[in-house]
């Protein structure tokens, strides 16, 4: 089976549980670091899936691979190849759908619970669950590309997540370890101090709080919608038909 290409933006923002769920299922992955020097792929060619992960800067900052990722993410939408946009991920699969990203009025910080949209399409990607307490970390927030079916949504920010057909963009993070909540506690904790106001914003020891059980919590939903992205991975694929039979 041809591997998922994950792109890592930012040191600390790698793919975390998402790998270990690619692992639990055996469908191999490649992990290219542009924080790092790695160089982006000409092509999709030789990959099944494409994912973004997250990271501090905006899709309109000037940095030379912006422009560059969002050419990957539309060959990947004309190959049919399925992609996966965490976060900034998220946003640069919109704007490449044509949607906007923009400042949002408040950062949101810390864990906070998500609504799942009531439509049929949702129902597809997260069964009977009617929401749940997903992580974020964000400043910035997409519009919905046309064509595109909302997912999620919070009070804070109603752009939660969207699908469009086999790719998926989430605002929120759902691929968070424990070791990956203390570090992004750590390295951010000036912007914690400095975003207290707000009241989408915890303190270091409200994310902290009852960790381990929150993360499991959180892994069991991102379970649910990976489970449904790789099902979507290359139908020739003999490995992914048996995952598809396993889950009827």
């Amino acid at each position: 089976m041809k591997p998922v290409a994950i792109l890592r933006f930012f040191s600390i923002e790698g793919p975390g549980y998402f790998a270990t769920f690619l692992d639990q299922h055996a469908v191999p992955w490649q992990l290219i670091r542009l924080d790092a020097g790695d160089t982006l792929p000409d092509n999709l060619s030789g990959f099944s899936g494409l994912v973004l992960m997250g990271g501090p800067m905006s899709v309109h900052d000037d940095l030379p691979w912006i422009a560059l990722v969002i050419h990957l993410i539309k060959q990947a939408i004309t190959s049919d190849i399925p992609i996966l946009g965490n976060c900034l991920g998220g946003q640069l699969l919109a704007t490449a759908l044509g949607g906007k990203v923009s400042n949002h009025p408040v950062k949101e910080l810390g864990w906070g619970w998500v609504e799942v949209v009531d439509t049929p399409i949702a129902r597809s990607w997260l069964g009977d669950l009617t929401g749940f307490e997903a992580f974020h970390w964000h400043g910035e927030t997409f519009s919905l590309p046309h064509g595109a079916t909302h997912l999620l949504s919070s009070t804070f920010c109603s752009n939660q997540a969207f699908v469009f057909g086999k790719h998926l963009g989430l605002q929120c993070h759902l691929e968070m370890t424990p070791a990956m909540v203390k570090e992004w506690c750590h390295v951010n904790a000036e912007e914690l101090r400095q975003n207290q106001d707000s009241p989408a914003v915890q303190t270091m020891d409200e994310i902290q709080h009852d960790l381990h059980q929150r993360v499991s919590v959180l892994q069991s939903v991102a379970r649910r919608i990976y489970q449904n992205w790789i099902i979507t991975l290359d139908t020739r694929d003999d490995h992914i038909q048996s995952i598809r039979q396993s889950e009827k």
